[in-house]
């Protein structure tokens, strides 16, 4: 019984510590974050797959509130149920909102500085890099034959030529997920609903602990 605690503990303090260098490292906001989180829960820890990390994401996106918080929590809740979750937001969120604060005060004296305008201006490439990683690890697993493309191309052209909330287009896109696999099976086609690995088998991705 002891030991088991003592193994909660630690994956609580885990949780805790990983997301709490995760925020402050990470500049550019929740999908900034997406690229350092997969690298430190997909390859270094290997909690979750890069499957489940896919289903994660698309979860955390759709949910309300920052993409990097709502990641936290999800992957605190995988691990170490609410006291996992707990432990990873307050990790993600405690260091960025003291930093923010501190910044705030600094920035107010120095907004004016050709130097640090020009700084703002590197992070802000910096952080476009981070995105499209993050989006092209995501894009690996998730987009696994003709229609997830289709819906990828076609949710990007409208949110871009049209405006519309992304809210309404991750709903749009769940609507036409569902209509696709049902047509299919009514015309008695093979439905596969995540990407094959390898050796020709579906990788797996289990989502039942989101939902």
């Amino acid at each position: 019984m002891r030991n088991e605690f003592k193994s909660k503990l630690v994956m609580l303090w885990d949780l805790f510590w990983i997301f709490f260098k995760i925020g402050p490292s990470t500049f550019g906001g929740g999908y900034a974050m997406l690229a350092i989180i997969d690298r430190e829960v997909v390859e270094k820890r290997k909690w979750i797959d890069e499957q489940e990390m896919s289903d994660l994401l698309s979860l955390a996106g759709s949910a309300p509130g920052g993409v990097g918080v709502n990641s936290s929590a999800f992957i605190g809740y995988r691990m170490g149920k609410i006291p996992g979750a707990i432990a990873a937001v307050l990790g993600i969120t405690l260091p960025t909102f003291l930093i923010i604060y501190m910044l705030s005060v600094v920035y107010s004296l120095v907004q004016n500085e050709p130097k640090m305008q020009s700084a703002f201006k590197g992070i802000n490439g910096a952080v476009i890099g981070l995105i499209a990683v993050a989006a092209y690890k995501m894009g690996k697993v998730a987009l696994f034959d003709l229609a997830t493309i289709i819906l990828a191309l076609g949710s990007l052209l409208m949110l871009l030529l049209t405006g519309w909330n992304p809210i309404f287009m991750i709903m749009m896109g769940l609507a036409l997920g569902i209509i696709i696999i049902y047509a299919k099976q009514q015309l008695g086609m093979n439905v596969i609903t995540e990407k094959e690995s390898v050796n020709g088998s579906a990788v797996s991705g289990v989502i039942e602990y989101y939902i």
